[in-house]
Order: structure tokens, then C-alpha cells, then sequence
């Protein structure tokens, strides 16, 4: 495949909209502005978005990512990632004496305080999501007595709820929007009564970007999805591709990651990118492609994207005097932060 020349019957469909959504742009701008506002480091509780490039791009800046609240050192300054926590997460922050940035995604909250007022009815709510996945721990956190989770149709036969009268679900923002649906046809049969959430939960930009795939995956032999493993929406586009009519479809992280056997016998070759992608990693696998034969690209279009969400409201605020008051309050001597 190295020296291929270029064939004009060698085309890529290059999907738009593509890559980074509103609460993933608001959440990697919210990490730079507290670093260059506060300084090193800024820990950040899980990756801030599900993509190994932007969370060594921001670890190099001074980023500390961990797992848990107890990581984090007294007195600092702690972020929560777009994929929302759960209300004890909060709690540890506080009992911690760490000063806090809220980065979760606008849509996840809508999500959580849906699950709020759904279990301050009293309703059973049936979590349609991927068990272990951060979003899923946070929303279920908000309302644990009350939600189930549903990780796909296969698991409606062992759902039990108290009164069938009194039931809705609400769903993880990343999943495929097929999958999902087939997940509520098989709740709305074992629970004719099911009420669905006033408004969609899945993320307009999840939606979008399958939407795209699905438009370019009956005509290509390859589809190519830049994003990594641990993203969901990225993981779901491969899937969408597969379903719409692709050859073959592969996720990766870069483009040095491309077999060049895959592009063995293709002529069309589809690209996109999960809504946690920057554009730079699009344009290396376009330059990647382009050295191989694939220099006609086309631009696939399912749909124009606007919304743009504030940063959190904590970066108007001197977060590092918080942190040293709230250590000092419990200690009655200064942090030395």
C-alpha cells in the first residue's frame, strides 16, 4: 500500500458535524481556563472527557487525573468531569475541604434532575445505560432506591418494579438512539403504562453523529471512527456503521493505528469522529489517507450544530481562597497554599 498513487475512484465521505459537542468543548475549556487562572495543578476526578489525546494534552499542562475524591490533597482544587457525578461525590469534596468545578455536561444534569423529580414522585425509574459507566454511577446515584438500570432489551425479562402504573425511564446520553428505542419497545411491552422523559435524553450530538454515519455507511467499504475505546458515543458510531451497510468499520485513537490492510480492495472510505475528538486527530487520519491513494473527500452533511454551553459558574470565583479557608476553618491555622 506505501506509494499508492492517487486513484479518482479512491473517494472519503467525511462526516459532519463530527467530534467535540458543546458540554465536551465547555468541559476541556473549563480544565485550560482553571490552570491559567489558578495555576498547577488542578485535579480533575476521572478523565474530563473520554479521549487518551485530550487527557495527555492536559496532563502536559498540569492536569492531575484520579479516580477518587480521597486522591486529591486538602485545600486543592477539584473539577468533575462532563460525565456528572453523583451527589455523595459532592459530599466527599466537602468533607475533604477541596473547592470544586462543576464541569458536568448541561444534558447530563437535565438528566439528573429528571431522575430527581421522577423519585421525589415516587416513581421506579428504568436507567437505560452500560453498567460502570461514569455517567450511568452519577445519575443513578441521584435517586439509588429508585432506579434500575436496563443495559440493553436483554435485560427488560428480570426487571421487577412496585407498580407498573408508576414507571419511566431515562437513559445513559451516549448510547446509540437504535439501541435505546429497541430497549423501550421491550419495556413499553412488559409495561404498557412506561412514561417516557418529557424530553430526549440522548444527547443531540450523540444523535447527530450517527445520523452522519448512517447517511455514509451504505456506500463505504471502510468506515474509520476516531475516538477511544473507553467513549461510548465513539464505541456506538463503529456499531451504527456496521448496522448502516459498512464493510468494516474500526475505531482508533490515532492515525497511526490504521492497518493498511484494511484498505485493501476499498475504494470509499467514511471518517468521523466521537463528540470527545479535536479536530487534529480527523485531519492526521485525512493526511494518513491521502498519502494512500484517498485524496477526494466529500462531505457528508446530516445536520448543523449551534448550541453553545457557559462555563462552569466556580471560574468566576477565587477557588484557591476557598480551598485555604476551608482548610483553615477546620484546622484555625493557615493552609500555607
Amino acid at each position: 500500500m506505501v506509494g499508492m498513487t492517487a486513484s479518482p475512484g479512491r473517494r472519503v465521505l467525511l462526516a459532519a458535524p463530527r467530534g467535540y459537542c458543546a458540554g465536551v468543548d465547555r468541559a476541556v475549556i473549563a480544565v485550560e481556563k482553571a490552570l491559567e487562572q489558578y495555576g498547577a495543578p488542578i485535579y480533575v476526578r476521572h478523565e474530563i472527557v473520554h479521549n487518551k489525546y485530550v487527557v495527555q494534552t492536559l496532563e502536559k499542562k498540569g492536569a492531575i487525573f484520579v479516580e477518587q475524591t480521597a486522591e486529591v490533597p486538602e485545600g486543592s482544587i477539584v473539577m468533575f468531569s462532563a460525565h456528572g457525578v453523583a451527589p455523595v461525590v459532592h459530599e466527599e469534596a466537602a468533607a475533604g475541604k477541596l473547592a470544586t468545578i462543576d464541569a458536568t455536561c448541561p444534558l447530563v444534569t437535565k438528566v439528573h434532575k429528571e431522575a430527581v423529580r421522577f423519585a421525589n414522585e415516587d416513581f421506579d425509574i428504568l436507567l437505560i445505560g452500560h453498567e460502570g459507566h461514569e455517567e450511568v454511577i452519577g445519575t443513578s446515584g441521584e435517586a439509588p432506591d429508585h432506579i434500575t438500570l436496563v443495559d440493553g432489551p436483554e435485560d427488560v425479562a428480570k426487571v421487577e418494579v412496585r407498580d407498573p402504573s408508576r414507571v419511566v425511564w431515562l437513559s445513559q446520553t451516549t448510547l446509540s438512539v437504535d439501541e435505546t428505542m429497541e430497549t423501550v419497545d421491550a419495556l413499553k411491552e412488559k409495561f404498557p403504562l412506561l412514561i417516557s422523559p418529557p424530553s430526549d435524553d440522548i444527547c443531540y450530538a450523540t444523535q447527530n453523529r450517527q445520523l452522519a454515519v448512517k447517511q455514509m455507511g451504505a456506500e463505504a467499504d471502510l468506515v474509520i471512527v476516531v475516538g477511544s475505546r473507553n467513549s461510548s458515543n465513539s464505541v456506538r458510531l463503529v456499531e451504527v456503521a456496521k448496522l448502516a451497510g459498512a464493510r468494516a468499520a474500526h475505531l482508533v485513537d490515532f492515525a497511526e493505528e490504521i492497518d493498511e490492510a484494511w484498505l485493501e480492495g476499498v475504494t470509499t472510505v467514511g471518517v468521523t469522529s466521537g463528540a470527545s475528538v479535536p479536530e487534529i486527530l480527523v485531519e492526521q487520519v485525512l493526511e494518513f489517507l491521502s498519502g494512500h491513494g484517498f485524496e477526494d473527500v466529500e462531505i457528508v452533511k446530516a445536520a448543523e450544530e449551534s448550541i453553545t454551553f457557559s462555563l462552569p459558574k466556580e471560574l468566576r470565583r477565587d477557588l484557591r481562597a476557598e480551598a485555604a479557608a476551608l482548610v483553615e476553618a477546620r484546622t484555625g491555622a493557615p493552609s500555607g497554599k
